[in-house]
């Protein structure tokens, strides 16, 4: 894992046609420039990528990507290696017919996709099936060919985007390229950074094309990635009391692990007092095992209140449960005036009783969360994770973390930022506590809800894939504090951006 991360803008698709369409006028030279351009980088990239390489079976489309790969075949047949194309149509359209008949000028054959038949032994796969503009699912032959592509043992090289991967959204409707490699071309887009994109683009090139900066940056970014970060060094004059006090309040009967989850991520994260609301059974245990926790009783509504008024941040939702217990602490923390981080269970609650938040807010729901929370479904959501986590900002007039692969932070002006960081091994029971934790620590150290929940989504991913280094299966979410604790006082040697 890279120490240091540049921000990545990233960018919708119409906005990256936009481009596409300025960068020709401004070049005063026909849009097939582009296309010779795309094929060059593109081979440039699998050159490096595999330097060994002499067989190439290039799949082409009929629409412009189809013209990539017939471009690619083209120079590569000219530096002497061996090209098989195959292509899904007789025919080709605008550019890439030029492309197509290129190919064919200089003596290159073209095969027709039939399923079943024997395809010559292969260096890498070229994917030029569908670019930007799919949208559906593959079917017929298109489909058929990225089964090909998906169990030969040759990689893959994809250009653009992985046939099959909706550019916009990082949504999978049916079958998709896993590439090894991905040259994406002009502009990042934002769908190949969330989502099922995790499984299908492999490593990631941007090729501009000599699109001129200036255009891209005339154009806002929808999005952009999060940039590693830590706070600030501390003052030597520190004090516990400056460092804000984090209530954690959860752990229904059987669940008072998921609070103390919490509460240790906001200790790791730099928050000067953690106390524990939970329930009784647990809160006798939680003191002798993590004493640096304050862990309280609470039998009922009467035994909160003074913890409330202590608190500087209340971490609201882990392992709460959704009991009688349960609703009566969450309709006394709900309207506080205080910082809230919202989490699990709490998050539940807020569903079943929705409302717009006047104090700072952070939601960190995972899709099933934020499907319940927008009274819709879990396909829904993952359908399209940018329009879901900004209807929840707007909704709940909140900064909103959704979950998942390229984990989103939005907030309600429309703002997002995602997440380039994290791996499966953190898709296990307690690692969102931890996340809640995190954020809370951050809030009550001074950071503003956007903020805190970038900063603390980048921690939180980044301390796991350090701790992943032994391997992702089986990581538990204790495995992230002690690299969390050294990423948050920048103990990397990167050169981490301060946050203030």
């Amino acid at each position: 894992m890279p120490s240091v991360v540049e921000p990545i803008e990233l960018y919708t698709v119409a906005q990256v046609r936009a481009l596409e369409r300025e960068a020709v006028a401004a070049s005063g030279r026909p849009s097939f420039a582009l296309m010779q351009r795309a094929g060059a980088a593109a081979l440039a990239s699998l050159c490096r990528r595999w330097p060994q390489a002499h067989r190439l079976t290039v799949f082409c489309g009929p629409g412009n990507n189809g013209g990539d790969g017939f471009m690619l075949a083209a120079l590569a047949r000219e530096r002497g290696l061996q090209v098989h194309v195959v292509a899904l149509a007789a025919h080709a359209r605008g550019d890439a017919a030029l492309a197509r008949e290129a190919w064919t000028q200089m003596g290159g054959a073209i095969v027709a996709w039939q399923p079943g038949q024997v395809m010559p032994e292969a260096d890498v796969l070229v994917d030029a099936l569908y670019g930007i503009g799919l949208d559906r699912a593959l079917q017929g032959p298109a489909a058929e060919v990225v089964g090909f592509m998906n169990a030969s043992t040759a990689p893959v090289l994809a250009l653009d985007v992985p046939s099959g991967l909706d550019a916009d959204t990082g949504h999978v409707p049916g079958d998709a390229v896993r590439a090894d490699l991905t040259v994406t071309f002009i502009a990042h887009k934002r769908g190949m950074h969330t989502s099922h994109a995790a499984d299908c683009v492999g490593q990631l090139e941007l090729a501009t094309l000599d699109v001129p900066p200036i255009l891209a940056s005339a154009t806002p970014a929808d999005a952009r990635t999060l940039r590693a970060a830590c706070l600030p060094p501390r003052a030597r004059y520190a004090n516990k009391g400056g460092n804000g006090h984090v209530l954690v309040i959860g752990g229904a009967a059987g669940m008072g692990g998921a609070a103390q989850l919490a509460g240790l991520g906001a200790l790791r994260a730099g928050a000067g007092l953690v106390s524990l609301a939970t329930a009784p059974a647990h809160a006798a245990m939680l003191n002798l095992v993590h004493p640096e926790l304050m862990s309280h009783a609470v039998a009922g509504i009467a035994d909160l209140p003074p913890l409330l008024e202590r608190a500087s941040v209340l971490a609201l939702g882990p392992g709460l449960g959704h009991g009688e217990w349960s609703q009566a602490l969450w309709m006394e923390a709900i309207d506080t005036a205080k910082p809230l981080v919202v989490d699990a269970d709490g998050l539940n609650l807020l569903a079943s009783s929705p409302r717009r938040f006047a104090a700072p807010v952070v939601l960190t729901p995972h899709p099933g969360e934020a499907a319940r929370l927008l009274g819709t479904g879990v396909a829904e959501v993952e359908a399209d994770r940018y329009a879901a986590v900004r209807e929840l900002a707007r909704r709940y007039a909140a900064v909103v973390v959704l979950k998942g692969a390229g984990s989103l932070v939005a907030d309600a002006s429309g703002r997002v930022a995602v997440c380039p960081w994290g791996n499966p091994g953190m898709a296990t029971g307690g690692m969102g506590d931890l996340l809640t934790g995190i954020v809370a620590a951050l809030l009550a150290q001074g950071c503003v809800p956007w903020a805190a929940a970038c900063l603390g989504v980048g921690l939180h991913a980044r301390a796991g894939d350090l701790a992943a280094r032994d391997g992702e299966r089986g990581l538990l979410p204790t495995d992230l504090l002690q690299p969390l604790r050294r990423l948050g006082n920048a103990v990397t040697g990167g050169r981490e951006t301060h946050v203030h």
